[in-house]
């Protein structure tokens, strides 16, 4: 008898990406093994990745990529970055999307305002505009930003900030800026933002680069890597911990009559149900057998 095969693994929309997976547009061998690997989203980069001088040739190879079939006779689909508003590529990128059957969205690089999302947004019409700001200028404009019509989501492109500001790389440098990109995109009710990569992390390294991106609310992160995928997307999931709590709360709250009857009800029904969604969205689930009980989130708690 034939064993029982993997359950497919579930597609992840654009709104609930962890893993942000950047692939160099110049290196067309590298896009199958992108799109066979854990990331949520394959973005195709024709922007930082690719000199000048063959920026031509990556834009066509993900054009003809992007307007292929796989081996099952599926259209193969993703996200670009392109260049940004003002260099000499980003009309050339845009015309060349244009209409592409497998493009699901936009990378924008270098946001520093409004205008840059809305231009792109009239070149590429119903195509998601991921806003990837990466200078001070752009991080000053964020609430602006986020609030443009076409803003689908916000990026960090922590790299270039670094360069643009001077900063270092610890979280603490880093700790502001991070938490601006979250207010930003709570107040303008956008999904959560994505991080920057963590350049050459794997293992206890990239875990921990992880666990400081979700410690700032932000819900995806760009790799650099197919290997760096698997650990985001485990870093940016809930953790058993809060499976476990949310599926004990929840049990205890229905056997209670499903009434309010408290001030921490509503936040702990709702980060329950917040945790239970996601974790079904992620295809996770708590293990048979595992019964260790763990105390409430602290944001629950009513004061």
């Amino acid at each position: 008898m034939a064993a029982p095969s993997a359950p497919a693994a579930p597609i992840i929309g654009p709104e609930l990406a962890r893993s942000w997976l950047l692939v160099n547009a110049g290196q067309p061998e590298r896009f199958a093994p992108a799109a066979a690997s854990a990331a949520d989203v394959v973005v195709y980069d024709i922007e930082d990745s690719v000199a000048p001088a063959g920026k031509a040739a990556a834009r066509k190879a993900v054009v003809d990529w992007l307007s292929g079939l796989d081996e099952n006779g599926h259209r193969r689909r993703g996200w670009v970055r392109v260049n940004g508003f003002g260099t000499p590529w980003w009309a050339e990128d845009l015309a060349a999307l244009a209409g592409v059957p497998g493009l699901d969205g936009v990378m924008l690089a270098m946001v520093e305002s409004p205008e840059h999302v809305t231009r792109t947004a009239e070149a590429l019409q119903d195509v998601r505009i991921v806003a990837l700001v990466e200078t001070a200028r752009g991080v000053q404009a964020l609430p602006a930003i986020a609030g443009a019509r076409s803003t689908y989501r916000l990026g960090f492109g922590v790299g270039d900030f670094r360069r643009d500001t001077g900063f270092g790389d610890s979280p603490l440098t880093l700790a502001y800026t991070r938490s601006q990109f979250t207010i930003a995109s709570r107040a303008a009710n956008l999904p959560g933002p994505i991080d920057g990569p963590s350049v050459g992390a794997l293992g206890a390294k990239l875990a921990e680069a992880a666990a400081v991106t979700a410690e700032f609310g932000m819900t995806g992160k760009l790799c650099l890597m197919p290997e760096q995928t698997a650990t985001v997307n485990e870093g940016l999931s809930p953790s058993l911990q809060e499976m476990t709590w949310a599926s004990e709360f929840l049990t205890e709250f229905e056997s209670a009559g499903g009434e309010i009857r408290n001030g921490s009800d509503l936040p702990r029904l709702a980060r329950a149900n917040k945790i239970l969604g996601l974790a079904s969205a992620f295809g996770l689930s708590v293990p048979q057998g595992y019964d260790v009980h763990f105390e409430a989130p602290t944001d629950t708690y009513h004061c």
